[in-house]
């Protein structure tokens, strides 16, 4: 009967061991998991970490809420049916106040909201013709020689005239913005999105394109990034000829002038503003002959003005567009300058663009931006950590441009796992209005990320935004000086109690 017993007891005693080993192998795995995922290793000080409890602690009502009754779970909606309770979200009001660093993947024409463009319609001298379903927009001293199907008229008489200034209002402001009640009946596809989203483009550009509106607009674009404690810009621009109310059009270079000439006012009158760089963006469909035009105007702008020129880009729909492959010997012979492609901005995959992806990286981008098709490439993942490349994630755009509904899907949940070089943007956030940066924090934090990443991820992808940007070692240096100045000042006078 002992011997009974005692053979029991080893196999209990056998089976609580193997028991344990496997918890401890379990534990094992999710900890070094963990520790591989962006600021997986990042360390807090006494400081940071009580400001850590405080995000989290509204982090995680907000994400045990949202899995508990998943049928209120924002994210997994259209954005525009949930934009507007973002600016309750406690989360988001820390995340507001946090520095982020750069900005790195924003449009020049889609950054203000369609309130702000609104008001532009009030100033003088602005001649509008409605023509079927859009609006052909010019300022002018005179009626503009400009083909319409309709009569031009002053903006003024034709709102003055409508007889319903409100209703007249509400109406021009549809062709200044993206949003609608009913998303999923209004943008059915793709396909009818970006045509919204490229109609957008043709109408305010004219109106934008406005000397002195071109650069009161810049001006204040890089007010409400600062407003969102950005302090570095990197803005993309197709570079419109700039006009005056006389009729004088200047060439392309007077409109990286305007951006220079604007960035320095503005640091000016800011001085805890570190900057902002062009990218010249012009658009991916053309010709070789058109990108040859292209590349020689980025040359001139890069010889005029140094230090505040980035580098190229091509933008556009992605599918829609030439793809890389075409240009492949003339941006060889261009290498002198830096390249932020946009690439794999697509759901396709073994199509040309996503293989947009598999150029860039070859032609030695210094960042890519969109990547959304990269997780489907695994080699091309282990080229962007050999090369150290840069990833512009754009969260809300992806999401709004009709590349996926529920935002959990989104591949920067990828990403972050492997700790992949991201730093997050907000491509043309005025079209969606959606605040600048800061939206996209908050959806990818709460949305996207696993529910335990944590101000460590948030400070890792500040400090990414400014490794990748398009610094000189000099530029780097003083950046991050001055970014850990405005880091700790935010943590060592952070009060939970305001949020």
């Amino acid at each position: 009967m002992t011997h009974h017993w005692t053979v029991i007891t080893l196999l209990i005693y056998i089976t609580c061991q193997l028991s344990d080993a496997k918890h401890n192998k379990r534990e094992d795995l999710i900890r070094n998991e963990a520790l591989l995922t962006l600021g997986g290793n990042t360390t807090l000080t006494d400081k940071e970490a009580e400001v850590n409890n405080c995000l989290m602690r509204h982090k995680f009502a907000e994400v045990n809420y949202a899995f508990d009754n998943p049928q209120y779970f924002n994210f997994s909606r259209h954005f525009f049916d949930y934009k507007d309770e973002i600016r309750d979200s406690k989360v988001y009001k820390i995340i507001k106040d946090l520095p982020k660093g750069a900005a790195l993947h924003v449009h020049d024409m889609g950054i203000l909201s369609p309130d702000y463009l609104m008001n532009i319609t009030y100033k003088s001298n602005l001649y509008a013709c409605f023509d079927k379903d859009k609006v052909n927009l010019k300022f002018a001293n005179n009626i503009p020689a400009i083909p319409c199907g309709a009569k031009w008229q002053l903006m003024s008489e034709a709102r003055t005239s409508s007889g319903d200034v409100k209703k007249f209002d509400a109406e021009l402001r549809k062709h200044f913005t993206l949003v609608v009640n009913d998303p999923d009946k209004v943008y059915p596809c793709i396909k009818d999105t970006w045509d919204t989203f490229m109609k957008y483009f043709f109408t305010v550009q004219p109106m934008l394109s406005h000397r002195p509106i071109w650069e009161e607009y810049f001006y204040d674009a890089l007010k409400l990034f600062r407003e969102h404690n950005i302090m570095y810009v990197e803005v993309r621009s197709v570079l419109p000829n700039l006009y005056e109310l006389d009729g004088t059009v200047y060439d392309p270079l007077i409109t990286a002038k305007a951006y220079k000439k604007t960035i320095e006012r503005f640091k000016k009158d800011h001085p805890d503003f570190y900057g902002a760089k062009l990218i010249y963006a012009p658009p991916r469909k053309v010709d070789r002959k058109t990108l040859d035009e292209y590349l020689k105007l980025a040359r001139r702008i890069k010889q005029d003005m140094t230090e505040a020129f980035a580098g190229f880009d091509l933008v556009g729909q992605e599918d829609l567009g030439t793809p890389l492959i075409e240009f492949v010997p003339q941006l060889s012979a261009a290498k002198d300058l830096d390249y932020f492609f946009h690439a794999g901005e697509t759901d396709w995959y073994g199509c040309l663009t996503d293989e947009n992806l598999v150029d860039a990286i070859l032609l030695g981008a210094k960042r890519l931006g969109h990547a959304y098709a990269l997780p489907k490439h695994p080699l091309l993942i282990k080229e962007v950590l050999d090369r150290n490349i840069g990833l512009e994630v754009n969260v809300i755009s992806n999401a709004v441009l009709s590349l996926l509904r529920d935002v959990r899907n989104h591949p920067l949940a990828t990403f972050l796992a492997q700790n992949l070089p991201v730093v997050l943007s907000s491509d043309d956030p005025g079209v969606w209005e959606a605040d600048p940066v800061s939206d996209d924090f908050y959806v990818a934090f709460v949305g996207v990320a696993s529910r335990l990443s944590d101000l460590r991820m948030l400070k890792e992808l500040a400090i990414n935004s400014l490794k990748y940007s398009a610094f000189s070692a000099q530029e780097r240096e003083n950046a991050f000086k001055r970014f850990n100045n405005q880091w700790y000042t935010f943590i060592n006078n952070f009060k939970c109690s305001k949020y």
